[in-house]
């Protein structure tokens, strides 16, 4: 099951007592923080939950699915996502 961001929002609004709104934009500001950080190449880390970093990947040769043909993938960025201990915990 998903949670969706409606979801989420109402959920900390019941916990927190504030209204939909003000985390809403709470919220928003985190994921615009967060993806700032992120691309100008510096690591956003809320200690024992997340982590973002940007990392660089290496220009390698892929193959084609349909086809089964060799193709030249170029080097570029990724978003790397690691779960801190917290979050690891609760998945247990």
């Amino acid at each position: 099951m998903a949670i969706t961001k409606t979801e989420l929002v109402a959920s900390i609004a019941s916990a927190t007592g504030e209204s939909q709104a003000t985390v809403g934009r709470v919220v928003d500001g985190l994921f615009s923080a967060v993806s700032e950080a992120v691309a100008k190449g510096d690591k956003v880390t809320i200690p024992g939950f997340l982590s973002f970093e940007t990392v660089e990947t290496a220009a390698r040769t892929g193959r084609n699915p349909q086809t089964g043909a060799e193709i030249q993938i170029a080097a570029g960025k990724r978003v790397k996502v690691t779960a801190g201990s917290k979050l690891k915990a609760a998945a247990k």
